[in-house]
């Protein structure tokens, strides 16, 4: 069911189309323009789903994104600060989510709070290379309440 909503939710997403990365100086500008668009298309989508649950922000350059997610269990709301660089290599490579705060919480987390990505989403980012972008790695990264909170490993940290 996770995987479902997960499913839809990217389904709801435009698709990309442009294939630059921070590199390249003439097609990052039309990229991060498309990632703007697909992040506000994903929030909205969210909004009207009565799933709000992340903020970000990026740097002038679109290169580093910072923000904050949450999560609520049993009426108490747990809210973290997110973070992720864009790899010189994008969109060819994922980029990695951390959230800090939970660093060492979770065994689906590397040091510095980088969350696991795992064998199953790096084939499927590679697969869909250019068409995806940072709203697709929250969508497939969230799975949707209420079976798992953000990016999988939150459920460890929190008894359900």
């Amino acid at each position: 069911m996770a995987e479902e909503a997960a499913r839809r939710a990217v389904a709801e997403l435009p698709l990309l189309r442009t294939a630059a990365g921070p590199r390249d100086r003439n097609g990052w500008a039309p990229r991060l323009k498309e990632e703007y668009r697909a992040l506000i298309q994903y929030v909205e989508n969210n909004k009207r789903a009565d799933n709000d649950w992340f903020r970000l922000e990026s740097n002038a350059e679109g290169t580093r994104w910072f923000g904050r997610c949450w999560y609520i269990h049993e009426l108490l709301k747990y809210e973290f600060a997110i973070e992720f660089d864009i790899p010189v290599t994008y969109p060819n490579t994922a980029p990695e989510i951390a959230i800090p705060e939970l660093d060492g919480k979770t065994a689906k987390m590397y040091r510095g709070g980088k969350i696991c990505l795992s064998d199953h989403f790096k084939p499927l980012w590679a697969r869909n290379v250019p068409k995806f972008g940072l709203a697709h790695l929250m969508a497939l990264g969230h799975r949707g309440p209420p079976l798992a909170p953000p990016f999988l490993g939150l459920s460890q940290c929190f008894p359900l």
